[in-house]
C-alpha cells in the first residue's frame, strides 16, 4: 500500500474517531431573549452557560442563540437546535412557554427547561427564582432613602412575576415610610435601552428620586446617573459599574448551580420533569453589595431582612394585607401560598393605577 494511501486511511480513522467522540458529548442549547452583553438578565443566563462549560469541559458542547423574539421565531430556533442534536435546551424567557411546549412534543427524546413559565410535560421542566424576595429588600432601602416619597418602577410586561415584584417592593417601602407613593411605567419590552431610558426619564420628571426596574438593560442606571440625586438598583445582574451611586444594591440571578445540576442529570440519566422555584436561601437570588451611599443603619436593617428571608423566619407576603380594591388578601400573620403568588394579577392596597391587560 502506498504511503499516501496509508496516510489517508489514518486520517479517515482519526476523523471517524473524532466524530464518535464528538457524538459522545452532551449538547446543551440556550435560547436568549436579549444579547449576552445586555448587562442584566441574558448576561447572567450566559454566565450560567459558561459555568456548564467550565464544570464539564470536553464532555459538553454548548450552543446559544441571542436576541430571539418571543413567539414563532423562538419556535424555529428551538426546532433547529433539536434537529442539530441538542440533548437539553434551556429557553430563558416567559414568552417562550408555548413554543417550548410545542417543540418538545415533536422531540420527545430532547429535554427542555423553561424559565419563569408554568407549563410542563414529560420532557419539559420549569424553573424560576423568587425575585420578589430581593424586591422586598430593595423596597426597604428605597422607602428609607427617598426624599420626594415618590418611587418609580419600570415594568416590562404585566405578568405575575413582574406584578409580584412591584407589590413586594411597595409593601416593604410602605412599612418604613407610610408616605411613599409608587409610579409605574410599563415599557412592554424586556430589553430595549432606548425605551428603558425614556421610562426612567419620565419617572424622574414625575418626581421619583428612586427608580426600580424589571427590564434587562443598564439604560435606566445611566439615565439616573445623568439626572443626579436618583438612586437605582441593579436588575438580574449586579450592574456594579454604576456603584456606589446611583446603583446602591442589586438583585443577582445565579443560574449556574441549576444549569450545572440539570446538565449533570441529563448526562447520568436521572433527569425528570420538575418545577423549581428557589430564592435567597437556596442562593438562586443574590443581593449585590449595598454601597456606602446607603446609611449604615438602613444597610444593617436590609441585611437583617435578607437573613430572615433566607432562613425562612420571614415571608415577604405576610398579612395583614389587602388588595388594591380594599378586599382582604392576607389575615394578620398569614402568608401567601405559592399558588397565589404564581398567579398574582392584582396590586396590593395603596398602589394607584390599573394593571394593563
Amino acid at each position: 500500500m502506498k504511503l499516501s494511501t496509508l496516510l489517508a486511511s489514518a486520517a479517515l480513522a482519526i476523523g471517524l474517531a473524532g466524530g464518535a467522540f464528538a457524538d459522545d458529548k452532551t449538547k446543551v442549547g440556550f435560547v436568549f431573549v436579549g444579547p449576552v452583553g445586555d448587562g442584566g438578565w441574558t448576561y447572567e443566563h450566559n454566565q450560567g452557560r459558561l459555568a456548564v462549560e467550565k464544570e464539564f469541559g470536553d464532555k459538553v458542547e454548548t450552543v446559544f442563540v441571542e436576541n430571539v423574539a418571543e413567539g414563532p421565531d423562538s419556535e424555529r430556533v428551538m426546532t433547529q437546535m433539536a434537529l442539530d442534536g441538542a440533548d437539553l435546551i434551556f429557553t430563558t424567557s416567559f414568552g417562550y412557554m408555548d413554543p417550548t411546549i410545542n417543540v418538545a412534543a415533536k422531540f420527545p427524546n430532547v429535554k427542555f427547561e423553561h424559565a419563569t413559565g408554568y407549563k410542563r410535560a414529560d420532557n419539559v421542566s420549569t424553573y424560576s427564582a423568587r425575585f420578589y424576595e430581593g424586591r422586598a429588600i430593595q423596597g426597604h432601602i428605597a422607602g428609607k432613602m427617598t426624599k420626594s416619597n415618590i418611587i418609580g418602577y419600570i415594568g416590562s410586561f404585566p405578568i405575575p412575576e413582574v406584578i409580584r415584584g412591584i407589590n413586594s417592593a411597595y409593601i416593604h417601602a410602605k412599612k418604613v415610610n407610610p408616605d411613599v407613593e409608587f409610579k409605574i411605567v410599563w415599557a412592554y419590552t424586556w430589553f430595549d435601552p432606548a425605551k428603558e431610558a425614556d421610562a426612567a426619564k419620565v419617572l424622574i420628571e414625575q418626581g421619583a428620586d428612586v427608580v426600580l426596574q424589571h427590564t434587562d438593560s443598564t439604560a435606566p442606571q445611566a439615565a439616573a446617573q445623568e439626572a443626579g440625586n436618583v438612586i437605582t438598583f441593579g436588575q438580574a445582574s449586579d450592574m456594579a459599574q454604576y456603584a456606589p451611586m446611583p446603583r446602591v444594591s442589586s438583585i443577582i440571578d445565579n443560574w449556574a448551580p441549576y444549569y450545572i445540576a440539570r446538565t449533570k442529570a441529563v448526562m447520568d440519566g436521572t433527569w425528570t420533569s420538575t418545577d423549581t422555584w428557589d430564592g435567597i436561601g437556596a442562593g438562586m437570588v443574590g443581593i449585590g453589595e449595598i454601597t456606602d451611599a446607603v446609611p449604615a443603619d438602613v444597610k444593617a436593617e436590609a441585611l437583617a431582612l435578607k437573613a430572615s428571608i433566607a432562613d425562612g423566619s420571614y415571608h415577604p407576603f405576610t398579612g395583614p394585607l389587602k388588595k388594591q380594591d380594599g378586599s382582604d388578601f392576607l389575615a394578620d400573620g398569614e402568608t401567601a401560598d405559592d399558588g397565589t403568588l404564581a398567579g398574582m394579577n392584582f396590586y396590593v392596597e395603596g398602589i394607584t393605577g390599573d394593571i394593563p391587560n
